[in-house]
């Protein structure tokens, strides 16, 4: 939620900035390069979200293991 709450705030700081000024065909150009950058930044956190939900799951599947050993 975090995440989603800090996307927003940072897509309408581009768009209010992108709106000061200039003439309409380069404000839309920015606001569409800043929707593809937003967008490729969410891409990035999503991958490394679930690079780390794979990783936290190595390691409990590593302590499952070495406390079935020790049981033995």
């Amino acid at each position: 939620m975090n995440y989603w709450l800090r996307m927003m705030v940072v897509a309408g700081m581009l768009f209010g900035v992108s709106a000061c000024g200039g003439d309409k065909q380069e404000s839309a150009d920015r606001a569409a390069e800043a929707q593809k950058a937003i967008q490729q930044g969410m891409q990035k956190e999503k991958a490394m979200v679930e690079g780390m939900q794979k990783g936290a799951e190595s390691v409990q599947k590593q302590m499952t293991e070495q406390k079935e050993e020790t049981k033995k």
